[in-house]
């Protein structure tokens, strides 16, 4: 299952029924997990650990050094899960001393063509990275959210889980769970779609929706009060929890651009 144009260090450990096809390069001491496909030119190098069922495409780079003037060569590290797929030209790099040491990645994501995940980054599950999206150092994605084409998230920024962020979008502080994000750093709405897909009935949608717009109304420790009193349920904890964790704050709420010059209480009924 090895191509014979491959190059596969001694040290590497391989599991079953493993594809390495053409001109792939394993350089140091990694693991590939059974049943992973390396389809061809791919690169994987360093303590990289990856799981079982992934399909890795054409000129990806995983585990290279991460891109800091503070990295000095050190043994960090990389693990991946399972049944990932990782697009053509997608980097990956290990973490770093400075960081946790390890950039993590679960399980069942989708991370297209060109995406970046930089050092010490954290992925979670069923997180779609859309071709070129950029996730600088020690950013997190949360469990099932979108990051599309384009987007430029910084360095330590979080997307919460089911969270949206709208192609060509810039995150700099963190996004809530359930959102969606448009544009630089503004919450525009709720991810409605996302949320349907996921299998939210029409009254948990309804009971973020009703959340969502007492955020927009008030100070978001009004909002959260006002929430909890009216009805708490299990997706307000949620997001009580991840802003409690902030430390970047919480991206601005907004109106979402449009060309439709609507009056701003249309334009945000209709948006939420």
């Amino acid at each position: 299952m090895i191509h014979p144009s491959a190059v596969v260090d001694p040290r590497a450990e391989i599991g079953e029924d493993v594809e390495i096809g053409p001109c792939v390069v394993i350089d140091g001491p990694a693991k590939v997990g059974a049943r992973t496909r390396l389809v061809a030119f791919v690169h994987v190098s360093g303590h990289t650990e990856i799981g079982a069922d992934n399909v890795i495409h054409p000129f990806a780079v995983v585990g290279h050094e991460p891109q800091h003037l503070g990295y000095r060569g050190e043994p960090t590290r990389l693990y991946i899960g399972d049944r990932n797929i990782i697009r053509e030209h997608a980097e990956i790099h290990r973490g770093t001393p400075q960081g946790t040491g390890e950039t993590r990645i679960g399980h069942d994501n989708l991370i297209m063509g060109h995406a970046h995940v930089a050092h010490d980054c954290r992925i979670a599950n069923k997180v779609t990275l859309v071709n070129g999206a950029l996730l600088g150092g020690h950013a997190e994605v949360h469990d099932g959210a979108f990051v599309s084409g384009n987007v430029v998230v910084h360095q330590h920024a979080r997307i919460g889980k089911l969270a949206i962020v709208q192609g060509l979008g810039g995150i700099g502080k963190d996004v809530l769970p359930y959102a969606m994000a448009s544009g630089i750093d503004t919450i525009a709405g709720t991810n409605i779609v996302g949320l349907r897909r996921a299998g939210f009935d029409s009254a948990a949608r309804e009971r973020i929706r009703g959340i969502y717009r007492l955020f927009f109304r008030m100070p978001i420790t009004d909002a959260v009060a006002e929430a909890e009193r009216v009805e708490p349920c299990a997706e307000l904890a949620e997001m009580v929890r991840f802003i409690a964790e902030t430390k970047r704050g919480i991206c601005r709420f907004g109106r979402k651009q449009s060309t439709r010059r609507l009056p701003l209480r249309h334009a945000m009924d209709s948006d939420l």
